[in-house]
């Protein structure tokens, strides 16, 4: 028994922690894992794309959400004044990704001009 223990206990061990090591990187090949492969792009506006108002004013420092499209290849940071913002942009995403869209172009334009 104890030649038994002394040569099966480190293949066994050895195969475990190989099994283990694999299945992350399964997942990640898969691509269903919910770590983001890149940065996402981030925001362009001083302020909350629903309400309008400043961010990091009134309502304190701004709620930070990454929202990602892996069909359309949107992986963009957005910022909200408040909690409550969150679900009016997941109402309707496609209306304020183009809006953020928008003012993405605008700040390139102004950056190759100077």
């Amino acid at each position: 028994m104890k030649l038994f223990n002394r040569i099966c206990r480190p293949v066994i061990c050895g195969l475990a922690l190989a099994a283990l090591v694999a299945i992350p990187s399964a997942i990640r090949a898969d691509g269903t894992n919910s770590v983001a492969a890149t940065k996402p792009v981030p925001y362009p506006l001083d302020t909350c794309i629903i309400s309008g108002d400043k961010l990091g004013g009134d309502m304190g420092a701004p709620i930070v959400f990454v929202y990602q499209d892996k069909a359309k290849g949107i992986n963009q940071e957005v910022k909200f004044c408040c909690p409550m913002c969150k679900p009016k942009f997941l109402k309707e995403p496609d209306k304020y990704m183009k809006i953020i869209q928008d003012a993405e172009a605008k700040a390139k334009a102004k950056n190759a001009k100077n």
